[in-house]
């Protein structure tokens, strides 16, 4: 019985502690692009400003059609407002209390092309607000890839340091016991125990922010904190060649949703400076109705039609300022666009190299891993025979902990500047 109860007691034990590894969901790169695209707030709330524009689209269309009124109004009054003298002791009096209403509808007919222009001003917000989706889009999944490989680097440090602390458990070993054959001092067995305390405290500080960049890259994503990992291992290979990427940066230009955007803000700018010059133009309208009172203690239907013409006199000395002021602010959205594209290609051009140079940091972090490794196996063998000191063969370790690091880190910081790189150009 105490022997089961034993067993049971460690199942549940054995339970417990595997229950929350067993809930950890792992996700591959494009599980978590796919996660924050749909769950991120940065990309709600872009969707919801694309919608507003819609509806402001919409409400811009309706101004083609007439608009419709219905009025009322009742009144009374103490005495009749109106006395006429029919005849000699006869009088008339009306309008003491009554009724009126009616149904009204204007149909502006010229506008100095206000409707129109407002309504093609209203398309090209749409459009800005879908450029500016796309921005958020890029910059969803910049930020997803950088906490992936935030997390994939630090798992591959530990994996490094599992590597490390094996070796120097088998390296602890060996010294303690040619200390106690006398072979050699105990200064070296307490330069292995050094370094072990240093990988101890190393590892406290690659877990603590192991575990802060899942929980960053579990609220990013949307998922609940501590129930995400990834799904890569980084290998000791050369990635594919960033050259088959290339795209020249003058093909590129007109993909990219900032040029796009800046396209978009010098039409808006056109389309605003001639509905500037059409507020300054004479608008016409006509209009008709149905109208019913009862003012003369009769009911009296009755049909009425009319036209407006209004023009502007006095607003002249204003609109005039005003024309002027839209017509510098389309100048200053042509030099704009010439700016930008320029600082756009440069961009290109900038993150093309930064894409070049991350490449050949992680060929030069591989042969770091080769040199490295042998240099460990060759100190390893000539502490052995005696031919190096301790602190030799604890500088090699070092040295090999230091390329394995550095290789995960050029690897991290190679995919993320591809992902800058293909979306510089628009991809």
């Amino acid at each position: 019985m105490k022997h089961t109860s034993k067993c049971f007691l460690l199942a549940c034990a054995w339970g417990c502690m595997t229950a929350p590894i067993a809930a950890q969901q792992v996700y591959t790169l494009d599980q978590c692009v796919e996660q924050a695209l749909r769950n991120n707030a940065r990309m709600q709330n872009a969707q919801n400003e694309l919608g507003m524009a819609e509806q402001q689209r919409k409400s811009a269309f309706t101004k083609y059609f007439p608009t419709v009124s219905a009025t009322g109004i009742g009144f009374m009054a103490d005495k009749d407002l109106l006395q006429m003298d029919v005849a000699p002791g006869m009088s008339m009096k009306l309008l003491k209390n009554g009724l009126m209403g009616g149904v009204n509808a204007t149909l502006p007919l010229f506008t100095g092309g206000q409707i129109v222009q407002g309504n093609q001003l209203a398309k090209v917000n749409v459009e800005k607000y879908r450029l500016l989706g796309r921005q958020a889009e890029n910059e969803v999944r910049l930020t997803t890839e950088q906490y992936f490989w935030q997390v994939a680097m630090l798992k591959e440090k530990l994996r490094t340091l599992s590597v490390v602390e094996s070796q120097l458990a088998g390296m602890h070993k060996d010294v303690d016991a040619a200390v106690s054959a006398g072979i050699t001092n105990r200064n070296d067995l307490l330069q292995v125990q050094l370094r072990q305390n240093d990988t101890r405290s190393t590892r406290i500080n690659v877990e603590n922010a192991l575990t802060l960049s899942r929980r960053l890259l579990a609220q990013y994503i949307g998922t609940p904190d501590d129930s995400v990992d990834v799904a890569f291992a980084v290998s000791d290979s050369l990635p594919p060649s960033p050259l088959g990427l290339y795209r020249a940066p003058e093909a590129s230009l007109v993909l990219t949703p900032e040029y796009n955007l800046l396209q978009a803000q010098l039409k808006a700018s056109h389309i605003e400076h001639k509905m500037s010059v059409g507020k300054n133009l004479p608008t016409v309208a006509i209009g008709g109705g149905f109208m019913h009172d009862n003012l003369s203690d009769r009911h009296k239907p009755f049909w009425m039609g009319f036209a407006t013409v209004s023009i502007p006199l006095s607003g002249w000395w204003e609109g005039s300022h005003n024309m002027k002021r839209s017509r510098l602010a389309v100048r200053n959205n042509e030099n704009n666009l010439r700016d930008g594209s320029e600082l756009l290609v440069i961009n290109m051009q900038n993150t093309w190299n930064a894409l070049t140079d991350a490449y050949k940091q992680v060929q030069i972090a591989i042969e770091s891993i080769g040199q490295a490794t042998e240099n460990l196996r060759l100190q390893t063998d000539y502490y052995h025979a005696g031919t190096c000191t301790m602190s030799d063969l604890l500088e090699a370790q070092t040295l090999y902990q230091q390329s394995r690091d550095k290789y995960v880190e050029s690897y991290a910081q190679y995919e993320v500047k591809k992902r800058e790189y293909l979306q510089a150009t628009g991809r």
